[in-house]
């Protein structure tokens, strides 16, 4: 028969064992910085801005299901690749998300932060890989269908939410530039 202290060791270790991989999930994985200079190395991205109007917000805040209450939105482009950093919301927490277009497809989704105590698993390719060449359809949905991952279903619906935005944005971007008159 086990000791009282044998016991709670025994409970202290099942404990920690199971806790730990939550504490594993959070994390800085990589900087904004490092992100963008894994997206476009050996040169340096243009900074651009998108200036939000009423209606602009008000279709960001479908994409985010709630308001969205900034001025601008920036991202970086280099020739017909973007870069897009976001903070979505998982559970409580942010995740800082970064989705690299080109030519209106994705190219690649990485997770820069993670806050959260669980759903981590969003960040490894299993998962991201899954968004590669897709493209957002007539009616604002990714092109094709994204598994899941069991327990995270909070954190996997803020990466495609980013994911969606990011595609719907840089095609606003297009507009916005094509509608601008060059100057001489």
């Amino acid at each position: 028969m086990l000791s009282f202290k044998a016991v709670s060791r025994l409970l202290y270790l099942t404990a920690l064992l199971l806790l730990a991989p939550c504490l594993w999930a959070k994390g800085v994985y990589m900087t904004a910085d490092q992100y963008l200079q894994s997206t476009f190395p050996n040169t340096e991205p243009e900074r651009k801005v998108i200036w939000l109007n009423a209606e602009l917000k008000a279709q960001i805040s479908k994409f985010m299901y709630r308001p969205y209450q900034g001025l601008r939105i920036r991202y970086w482009q280099q020739d017909n690749r973007s870069a897009w950093i976001f903070e979505e919301i998982g559970k409580e927490m942010p995740i800082t998300i970064g989705v690299t277009l080109k030519q209106q497809q994705v190219e690649s989704v990485k997770i820069l932060a993670f806050r959260e105590s669980r759903g981590g698993e969003v960040r490894y390719p299993f998962f991201t890989d899954q968004f590669q060449g897709l493209s957002l359809t007539s009616k604002n949905k990714l092109s094709q269908h994204i598994d899941g991952v069991t327990g995270a279903t909070l954190s996997v619906s803020a990466v495609k939410r980013a994911t969606k935005l990011a595609l719907f944005l840089n095609q606003e971007a297009l507009k916005q530039h094509a509608s601008k008159p060059l100057q001489e």
